[in-house]
């Protein structure tokens, strides 16, 4: 009987603890969404013309991080997507506006304050990415255009960009220090 029993101890994200209590810990503790919009302001007119006309899509990406408590924070990923058709005219007719705030508590224990700000700017969005994706596309499905299917994004290289702009003295274009300035995907 005892060979069928199972052990309910929960394993932490990282493997086991070396028993001293001191191993750095991370873990997702929830996903949600915080926002969601989804504009189809021309219909239906955007309708007809997205039949025959390929729209130039405006892509934008901000990370935010808020402390909750010592061992808890909230990263939150925005993506806003701005789709325009351009008549024989040469006027530009909005065809949708999609924006999501995407939002992730993530429980933090023994990590180095050096470590915090990469964990937190680069490895929690990459987590995170995947998620905002599927609820872009879906939203953009949902509102009658094709799925707005995102390229992956490499938020390292965004971060390391971001650290050498504040390491030259320049702060990053419209960020205010304690907030990464917005990422422009085109």
């Amino acid at each position: 009987m005892a060979d069928n029993e199972f052990d309910n101890a929960q394993t932490p994200v990282g493997g086991p603890t070396t028993g001293d209590g001191n191993a750095p810990q991370a873990g997702v503790l929830a996903q949600y969404v915080k926002d969601l919009s989804f504009e189809n302001p021309n219909a239906p007119a955007s309708m007809q013309n997205s039949a025959n006309a390929k729209p130039a899509i405006d892509v934008n990406v901000n990370v935010g991080v808020r402390k909750m408590n010592e061992e808890m924070y909230e990263v939150d990923l925005k993506i806003s997507a701005k789709a325009e058709n351009v008549g024989e005219n040469g006027e530009r007719q909005v065809a949708f506006v999609a924006e999501l705030s995407y939002g992730t508590l993530f429980g933090i224990r023994n990590v180095q304050e050096e470590t915090m700000k990469p964990f937190l700017l680069v490895q929690a969005p990459t987590m995170m990415f995947p998620f905002a994706r599927r609820i872009i596309a879906d939203a953009t499905r949902d509102g009658g255009f094709p799925p707005l299917l995102l390229e992956p994004i490499n938020f390292d290289a965004l971060f390391q960009q971001q650290q050498a702009q504040e390491a030259a003295g320049a702060a990053p274009a419209g960020g205010n220090g304690d907030e990464p300035a917005p990422i422009n995907l085109n």
